[in-house]
């Protein structure tokens, strides 16, 4: 490759994030669909926010004081029916091997945040009756971090 096709190559690249750059300040919504809107940041904006969950986008993060620590990860939330609730909620206990009373299910690595509802270890192409399934190495990571009182939020 010549350095006259190497510098129109890098150029452009500069011009196609700077357009994607104003369009997210200027509130275009560029990034509205596909790998891209996987790739954006999290809804949550308060500081005191420690996991934040996009239902729309199948995705959640760890956070501390207004920034990302962990994710984005996939998900899996709630089907027809069993929705995730939306709202802001504080984990109200963890068990590390519970197993569901109601549906009589392994659910390893269990974050509860509202009544039933909790991040666990689950398939990710299963959608639940309203927790947030996690891969196994993302619901140990939820686990070890989020404690009694830490703040959830869950965006639609």
């Amino acid at each position: 490759m010549t350095n006259i096709a190497r510098t129109g190559r890098l150029a452009l690249r500069a011009i196609t994030t700077l357009a994607l750059g104003l369009g997210l300040v200027l509130g275009l919504g560029v990034l509205t669909s596909g790998p891209a809107r996987a790739a954006a940041g999290p809804p949550c904006t308060s500081k005191k926010v420690r996991a934040c969950v996009d239902i729309s986008r199948q995705r959640a993060w760890l956070m501390y004081r207004g920034k990302v620590t962990y994710g984005p990860v996939r998900i899996a939330s709630g089907r027809a029916g069993y929705r995730t609730t939306i709202g802001t909620f504080h984990v109200t206990w963890k068990d590390i091997d519970h197993v569901s009373s109601v549906y009589h299910s392994p659910m390893p690595y269990s974050v509860f945040f509202h009544g039933g509802q909790a991040f666990h270890q689950g398939s990710l192409s299963v959608r639940s009756h309203g927790c947030v399934h996690l891969s196994h190495k993302a619901a140990v990571r939820f686990y070890k971090t989020l404690h009694v009182g830490y703040v959830v939020q869950i965006h639609r």
